[in-house]
Protein backbone atom coordinates (compact mmCIF):
# COMPACT_ATOMS: atom_id res chain seq x y z
CA UNK A 1 0.00 0.00 0.00
CA UNK A 2 1.32 3.23 -0.69
CA UNK A 3 0.96 6.26 1.25
CA UNK A 4 0.67 9.86 0.68
CA UNK A 5 3.33 12.11 2.29
CA UNK A 6 1.55 15.01 3.34
CA UNK A 7 3.16 18.39 4.24
CA UNK A 8 1.92 21.45 6.60
CA UNK A 9 4.43 23.95 6.87
CA UNK A 10 7.76 22.70 7.94
CA UNK A 11 6.15 19.50 9.14
CA UNK A 12 6.10 16.39 6.52
CA UNK A 13 4.62 13.29 7.73
CA UNK A 14 2.05 10.51 7.19
CA UNK A 15 -1.30 9.59 8.51
CA UNK A 16 -3.17 6.42 8.01
CA UNK A 17 -6.12 5.29 10.20
CA UNK A 18 -8.45 6.20 13.06
CA UNK A 19 -7.88 6.05 16.29
CA UNK A 20 -5.02 6.48 19.20
CA UNK A 21 -1.74 7.99 17.88
CA UNK A 22 0.66 5.23 17.41
CA UNK A 23 3.74 7.48 16.07
CA UNK A 24 6.66 5.98 14.53
CA UNK A 25 10.11 7.32 14.42
CA UNK A 26 12.83 6.10 11.92
CA UNK A 27 16.27 6.05 12.29
CA UNK A 28 19.38 7.44 10.68
CA UNK A 29 19.07 5.44 7.43
CA UNK A 30 15.71 4.83 7.95
CA UNK A 31 12.86 4.94 5.28
CA UNK A 32 9.03 4.55 5.05
CA UNK A 33 9.71 1.04 3.71
CA UNK A 34 10.56 0.34 6.75
CA UNK A 35 7.78 0.62 8.79
CA UNK A 36 4.98 -0.61 5.33
CA UNK A 37 3.67 -3.95 7.56
CA UNK A 38 3.71 -2.13 10.93
CA UNK A 39 1.77 0.71 8.86
CA UNK A 40 -0.56 -1.95 7.32
CA UNK A 41 -1.51 -3.81 10.26
CA UNK A 42 -1.85 -1.41 12.83
CA UNK A 43 -3.93 1.85 10.93
CA UNK A 44 -6.74 -0.75 11.32
CA UNK A 45 -7.22 0.52 14.84
CA UNK A 46 -4.87 3.28 15.07
CA UNK A 47 -4.09 6.46 13.79
CA UNK A 48 -0.68 5.87 12.21
CA UNK A 49 1.43 8.97 11.85
CA UNK A 50 4.99 8.28 10.77
CA UNK A 51 7.07 12.33 10.73
CA UNK A 52 9.83 12.36 8.59
CA UNK A 53 12.68 13.57 10.68
CA UNK A 54 14.70 16.50 9.41
CA UNK A 55 18.04 14.68 9.26
CA UNK A 56 19.24 16.33 6.56
CA UNK A 57 17.66 19.77 6.85
CA UNK A 58 18.51 21.29 10.43
CA UNK A 59 21.74 23.65 10.66
CA UNK A 60 24.84 21.76 11.18
CA UNK A 61 24.69 22.93 15.31
CA UNK A 62 20.87 21.61 15.55
CA UNK A 63 21.71 18.00 13.63
CA UNK A 64 21.84 16.60 17.10
CA UNK A 65 19.21 13.94 19.15
CA UNK A 66 17.89 17.00 20.68
CA UNK A 67 17.63 18.79 17.75
CA UNK A 68 15.37 16.26 16.03
CA UNK A 69 13.39 15.68 19.65
CA UNK A 70 12.56 19.62 19.27
CA UNK A 71 10.94 18.57 15.60
CA UNK A 72 8.76 16.11 17.08
CA UNK A 73 8.18 18.47 19.87
CA UNK A 74 6.68 20.99 17.65
CA UNK A 75 4.63 18.41 15.65
CA UNK A 76 3.03 17.09 17.98
CA UNK A 77 1.98 20.28 19.55
CA UNK A 78 1.17 21.46 16.11
CA UNK A 79 -1.02 18.19 15.34
CA UNK A 80 -2.73 18.46 18.83
CA UNK A 81 -1.95 14.55 19.51
CA UNK A 82 -2.41 13.24 22.93
CA UNK A 83 -2.14 9.61 24.44
CA UNK A 84 0.51 9.05 21.86
CA UNK A 85 2.28 5.57 21.29
CA UNK A 86 5.36 6.60 20.80
CA UNK A 87 7.65 3.97 18.83
CA UNK A 88 11.04 4.09 17.89
CA UNK A 89 13.70 1.96 15.84
CA UNK A 90 17.73 2.60 16.24
CA UNK A 91 18.39 6.79 16.14
CA UNK A 92 14.81 7.18 16.40
CA UNK A 93 14.09 5.30 19.57
CA UNK A 94 16.71 7.60 20.86
CA UNK A 95 14.81 10.80 20.09
CA UNK A 96 11.51 9.22 21.63
CA UNK A 97 13.55 8.35 24.65
CA UNK A 98 14.55 12.22 24.84
CA UNK A 99 11.23 13.37 24.42
CA UNK A 100 9.67 11.10 27.02
CA UNK A 101 12.28 12.25 29.45
CA UNK A 102 11.08 16.03 28.49
CA UNK A 103 7.82 15.75 27.00
CA UNK A 104 5.86 12.88 28.86
CA UNK A 105 2.07 14.58 29.44
CA UNK A 106 1.07 13.41 25.64
CA UNK A 107 2.64 9.93 25.53
CA UNK A 108 0.52 7.12 26.41
CA UNK A 109 3.18 4.43 25.77
CA UNK A 110 7.07 3.67 24.39
CA UNK A 111 7.88 0.88 22.53
CA UNK A 112 12.04 0.84 21.74
CA UNK A 113 13.55 -1.57 19.21
CA UNK A 114 16.92 -1.45 18.43
CA UNK A 115 17.28 1.84 20.33
CA UNK A 116 20.56 3.69 20.85
CA UNK A 117 20.80 5.64 23.91
CA UNK A 118 22.95 3.37 26.03
CA UNK A 119 25.51 1.69 23.32
CA UNK A 120 25.68 1.06 19.86
CA UNK A 121 28.20 -0.10 17.08
CA UNK A 122 28.33 2.36 14.05
CA UNK A 123 28.60 2.18 10.47
CA UNK A 124 31.89 1.19 11.56
CA UNK A 125 35.36 3.37 12.42
CA UNK A 126 36.17 3.35 8.33
CA UNK A 127 32.97 4.70 7.56
CA UNK A 128 31.69 5.97 5.55
CA UNK A 129 33.36 5.19 2.23
CA UNK A 130 31.93 7.51 -0.48
CA UNK A 131 31.89 5.62 -4.03
CA UNK A 132 32.36 2.15 -2.55
CA UNK A 133 29.26 0.53 -3.57
CA UNK A 134 30.42 -2.97 -2.00
CA UNK A 135 31.38 -1.68 1.11
CA UNK A 136 27.85 0.02 1.71
CA UNK A 137 25.95 -3.36 0.50
CA UNK A 138 27.89 -5.04 3.45
CA UNK A 139 27.44 -2.67 6.10
CA UNK A 140 23.44 -2.48 5.03
CA UNK A 141 23.47 -6.38 5.41
CA UNK A 142 25.08 -6.16 8.75
CA UNK A 143 21.78 -4.53 9.92
CA UNK A 144 19.76 -7.84 9.39
CA UNK A 145 20.49 -11.45 10.09
CA UNK A 146 18.88 -12.62 6.73
CA UNK A 147 21.63 -10.55 4.31
CA UNK A 148 18.70 -10.56 1.48
CA UNK A 149 16.75 -8.16 3.53
CA UNK A 150 19.44 -5.81 2.04
CA UNK A 151 17.54 -5.35 -1.23
CA UNK A 152 19.42 -3.15 -3.69
CA UNK A 153 17.02 -0.89 -3.18
CA UNK A 154 17.70 -0.12 0.60
CA UNK A 155 21.28 -0.26 -0.56
CA UNK A 156 20.72 2.57 -3.03
CA UNK A 157 19.25 4.53 -0.70
CA UNK A 158 22.18 4.68 1.68
CA UNK A 159 24.86 4.87 -1.04
CA UNK A 160 23.08 7.64 -2.42
CA UNK A 161 23.22 9.18 1.49
CA UNK A 162 27.14 8.45 1.74
CA UNK A 163 27.62 9.95 -1.73
CA UNK A 164 26.77 13.64 -0.73
CA UNK A 165 28.82 15.26 1.05
CA UNK A 166 26.88 17.86 3.03
CA UNK A 167 24.37 14.05 4.41
CA UNK A 168 27.55 12.52 5.07
CA UNK A 169 28.92 15.32 7.92
CA UNK A 170 24.96 15.11 9.13
CA UNK A 171 25.26 11.43 9.26
CA UNK A 172 28.19 11.63 11.71
CA UNK A 173 27.15 14.76 13.30
CA UNK A 174 24.01 12.55 14.75
CA UNK A 175 25.94 9.63 15.16
CA UNK A 176 28.21 11.80 17.27
CA UNK A 177 25.42 13.28 19.12
CA UNK A 178 23.75 9.95 19.84
CA UNK A 179 27.35 8.41 21.56
CA UNK A 180 27.45 11.29 23.16
CA UNK A 181 23.70 11.26 24.85
CA UNK A 182 24.01 8.57 27.12
CA UNK A 183 20.66 7.99 28.47
CA UNK A 184 22.20 5.50 31.25
CA UNK A 185 21.70 8.07 34.33
CA UNK A 186 18.29 9.32 33.85
CA UNK A 187 16.05 5.94 32.37
CA UNK A 188 14.65 5.41 35.82
CA UNK A 189 12.97 8.77 35.68
CA UNK A 190 10.59 7.16 32.76
CA UNK A 191 6.88 6.65 34.56
CA UNK A 192 5.58 5.42 31.07
CA UNK A 193 4.74 1.80 29.92
CA UNK A 194 7.54 1.14 28.07
CA UNK A 195 7.62 -2.16 25.43
CA UNK A 196 11.27 -3.49 24.03
CA UNK A 197 11.29 -5.43 21.07
CA UNK A 198 14.90 -6.56 20.48
CA UNK A 199 16.38 -8.81 17.60
CA UNK A 200 18.33 -11.93 19.12
CA UNK A 201 21.01 -11.63 16.26
CA UNK A 202 20.91 -7.49 16.44
CA UNK A 203 24.71 -6.77 16.38
CA UNK A 204 24.25 -3.28 16.39
CA UNK A 205 22.58 -2.69 19.65
CA UNK A 206 22.77 -5.72 20.60
CA UNK A 207 20.36 -8.31 23.03
CA UNK A 208 22.38 -7.15 26.25
CA UNK A 209 21.30 -3.63 25.34
CA UNK A 210 18.00 -4.16 24.86
CA UNK A 211 18.18 -6.18 29.02
CA UNK A 212 19.65 -3.21 30.44
CA UNK A 213 17.17 -0.82 28.95
CA UNK A 214 14.96 -3.22 30.65
CA UNK A 215 16.72 -3.11 33.93
CA UNK A 216 17.07 0.40 33.34
CA UNK A 217 13.51 1.52 32.81
CA UNK A 218 11.29 0.86 35.54
CA UNK A 219 8.10 -0.34 33.93
CA UNK A 220 8.87 -1.94 30.73
CA UNK A 221 8.57 -5.39 29.39
CA UNK A 222 11.32 -7.16 26.90
CA UNK A 223 10.69 -9.39 24.25
CA UNK A 224 13.17 -10.91 21.90
CA UNK A 225 12.56 -12.12 18.33
CA UNK A 226 14.55 -15.09 16.93
CA UNK A 227 16.83 -14.70 13.63
CA UNK A 228 16.07 -11.33 13.54
CA UNK A 229 18.57 -8.42 13.60
CA UNK A 230 18.35 -4.52 14.16
CA UNK A 231 14.96 -3.41 12.63
CA UNK A 232 12.54 -6.25 13.83
CA UNK A 233 9.50 -4.41 12.04
CA UNK A 234 10.74 -5.02 9.30
CA UNK A 235 12.74 -8.19 8.93
CA UNK A 236 9.96 -10.39 11.10
CA UNK A 237 7.19 -7.90 10.62
CA UNK A 238 4.34 -10.77 11.79
CA UNK A 239 6.15 -11.31 15.32
CA UNK A 240 6.21 -7.87 16.04
CA UNK A 241 3.05 -6.86 15.31
CA UNK A 242 1.59 -9.37 17.39
CA UNK A 243 4.10 -8.79 20.28
CA UNK A 244 3.24 -4.70 19.96
CA UNK A 245 -0.59 -5.63 19.59
CA UNK A 246 -0.25 -8.02 22.79
CA UNK A 247 0.92 -4.47 24.77
CA UNK A 248 -1.70 -2.24 23.58
CA UNK A 249 -4.14 -4.33 24.50
CA UNK A 250 -3.31 -5.04 27.77
CA UNK A 251 -2.23 -1.36 28.09
CA UNK A 252 -6.00 -0.71 26.84
CA UNK A 253 -7.92 -3.64 28.61
CA UNK A 254 -9.92 -1.85 31.43
CA UNK A 255 -9.04 -2.23 35.12
CA UNK A 256 -10.43 -4.85 37.13
CA UNK A 257 -12.51 -3.32 40.21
Amino acid sequence: MNYEIKQEGKFRYIEAGEGEPLMLLHGLFGALSNFKDLIDYFSKRNKVVVPMLPLFDLDLLHTTVGGLEKHVQKFIEFKDYKNIHLLGNSLGGHVALVHVLKHPERIKSLILTGSSGLFENGMGDTYPKRGDYEYIRKKTEVTFYDPAMATKELVDEVYDIVNQRIKVIKVIALAKSAIRNNLGDELKEIKTPTLLIWGNNDTITPPFVGKEFNKLIPNSELHFIDKCGHAPMMERPDEFNEILNGFLTKLNAPVPV
